[in-house]
């Protein structure tokens, strides 16, 4: 490449990936001027313009696309031949960037995550909460973790926690006001708060009769795409709430909020996998992260007595 360093090779992908040189630079833990010094020089170097740079926005140009498409592999490969030296030190080390739903974050990786970094102190973690289904090759995430129902396609998914059973919530002084409901046709007398996901869905109100699984329409008298602020206003009495019975169970517990439609048990949603893709070499503080979760989701199950549910490792089609 006629002179150019990794560096600049390096912070030219951290660029053009955080469409932001101060995004890059806080990446790379450098100055921004010292990342836009070092594109510069690569662009000098080459002779030709890589980055397009507005007030505001930065994008690659069509040489800029390619090398990108290029050095992306490169740079994985590089990165995982040094991570690989650590198996022969007998402790995993390296940098790993995941990317987490915020229901996982909150219900799971929060409690688990300090416990890991503490066990394996080489290895530093950088968590992106994100409630929209992130593409974690283009993103350059070693891994993402969700529930079963958003994993990506062609990903290697590991379970890290049992099926989340969920409940049907309203405050007290909720239904002080309105009442019980006490069939799932009720629901359409009542306000509901909905979580709205990235792709403009709402998350479905799903209800288990038997073997069968069904969801039931009910109308937004709240939408919001933030579980906190959503379990907030059931808490101050906005409207019923569907939600993991873990993500209430403090508030359950304090009176703050009442379970309803206990009669027609609300499905379990799938449970919280780590994901990631299965055309990269595994690297070692990913496999110890790997491992750790999954053995902390199966503990979990353990401790509550739910035999049936099981550890597994699948490729998701």
């Amino acid at each position: 490449m006629r002179g150019a360093s990794l560096a600049q090779t390096s912070a030219l992908v951290a660029v053009l990936d955080h469409k932001s040189f101060t995004k890059a630079a806080k990446r790379l833990g450098l100055s921004t001027a010292r990342v836009s010094d070092m594109v510069r020089a690569l662009e000098e170097r080459l002779g030709v313009r890589l980055v397009e740079r507005t007030t505001r926005s930065v994008a690659p140009t069509a040489a800029g696309e390619r090398l990108l498409e290029r050095l992306r592999p490169v740079l994985d490969e590089y990165q995982a031949a040094l991570d690989s030296t650590s198996e022969f030190r007998g402790e995993p080390a390296g940098h790993l960037r995941l990317t987490v739903a915020p229901p996982a974050a909150d219900l799971f990786l929060e409690d688990a995550l300090p416990h890991f970094l503490a066990i394996h102190p080489e290895i530093s973690v950088e968590v992106s909460i994100d409630a929209a289904v992130v593409d974690i090759v283009a993103g350059r995430f070693d891994a993402g973790v969700r529930t079963g129902e958003y994993l990506a396609r062609d990903m290697i998914a590991v379970r890290i926690g049992r099926e989340l059973p969920v409940v049907v919530v309203a405050s007290p002084d909720y239904l002080a006001r309105r009442g019980e409901p006490q069939s799932l046709k009720a629901l359409a007398e009542h306000d509901c708060i909905r979580i709205r996901l990235p792709t403009g869905d709402f998350v479905p109100w799903r209800f288990r009769a038997g073997p069968d699984v069904s969801d039931v329409h009910v109308e937004a008298r709240l939408a919001v795409n933030n579980d906190r602020f959503a379990l907030r206003a059931a808490i101050e009495g906005v409207g019923l709430l569907q939600a993991p019975r873990e993500y209430v169970g403090e508030d359950l517990a304090a009176g703050r909020l009442m379970t309803v439609l206990g009669n027609f048990a609300p499905a379990s949603w799938a449970g919280f996998f780590l994901y990631y893709s299965s055309r990269r070499q595994t690297r070692p503080a990913l496999r110890a992260l790997a491992d750790f979760l999954r053995a902390k989701g199966r503990k979990v199950s353990d401790e509550e007595a739910a035999p049936s549910r099981r550890e597994i490792v699948k490729a998701v089609a």
